[in-house]
């Protein structure tokens, strides 16, 4: 797998998501937010940060960048895109996902780990994932709260978009284990056709038990699996 890890001015997790790739024996890459093309990518990673500073809203002038023009087109191709964090808000900020990442309820920025259920594992970005136990993974953000209108939670939840929500360490969904306000107690979602994910978390912070856990790599792991299975597909 060929993955292709976009930089923007005052992106702070690129490096630790390509670590995160190429630990677990594949491909990665930066691409600057300048360029064009994605160039041979099978995958695509929007990281964490606070791209262009975070000036008006987060993520609100990264979708401008020319980048995103061909991880648009890669997305509408059939491509698989993650977003963490600023990632996650540049997507929703491209109108690639719904909703909207807004300021933590506590008005306060949160640097902790947190435990997600995952909802739904028929997906590139989860099949991996353990059904017996929660993913524990960092958070690190001062507008993580996820919002949307009524109608399009509705949407979400009836079309199994909503991928991961915040929990207790037993499983429990509840309002003390939602560190930012978000609605439904959502940490993730994906688009209607299971190619394009977001998520606040930081997968990239959990790769190695060195930095307190190794369940984001189950993320990454269902992505490499997915395009497996594509490239298996195709040879056919």
């Amino acid at each position: 797998m060929n993955v292709a890890v976009l930089q923007f001015p005052a992106s702070n997790c690129d490096q630790d998501a390509v670590h995160a790739i190429r630990r677990l024996g594949h491909s990665a890459r930066f691409v600057w937010h300048k360029e064009h093309s994605l160039g041979d990518a099978d995958a695509v990673i929007i990281p964490g940060g606070f791209s262009y500073g975070d000036y008006l809203r987060c993520g609100a002038i990264a979708r401008f960048s020319p980048v995103m023009q061909a991880v648009r087109q890669f997305a509408d191709n059939g491509g698989l895109v993650l977003g963490v964090c600023n990632g996650f808000q540049v997507l929703t900020e491209a109108g690639l996902l719904p909703g909207a990442l807004v300021r933590n309820r506590d008005l306060q920025f949160h640097c902790e780990h947190v435990f997600l259920k995952t909802l739904n594992r028929d997906t590139p970005f989860t099949r991996r994932i353990p059904s017996d136990r929660p993913l524990r993974i960092p958070i690190a953000h001062g507008e993580g709260c996820y919002f949307a209108d009524p109608e399009t939670l509705e949407r979400l939840q009836k079309n199994n978009q909503v991928l991961w929500q915040y929990c207790d360490a037993s499983g429990n969904v509840t309002d003390a284990a939602n560190p930012n306000g978000s609605l439904l107690n959502i940490a993730g979602i994906c688009n209607e056709t299971r190619n394009v994910a977001g998520l606040m978390p930081h997968p990239e912070r959990a790769c190695e038990a060195a930095l307190g856990s190794s369940d984001g790599n189950f993320i990454f792991e269902s992505m490499i699996e997915a395009l497996q299975n594509k490239a298996v597909a195709r040879a056919a």
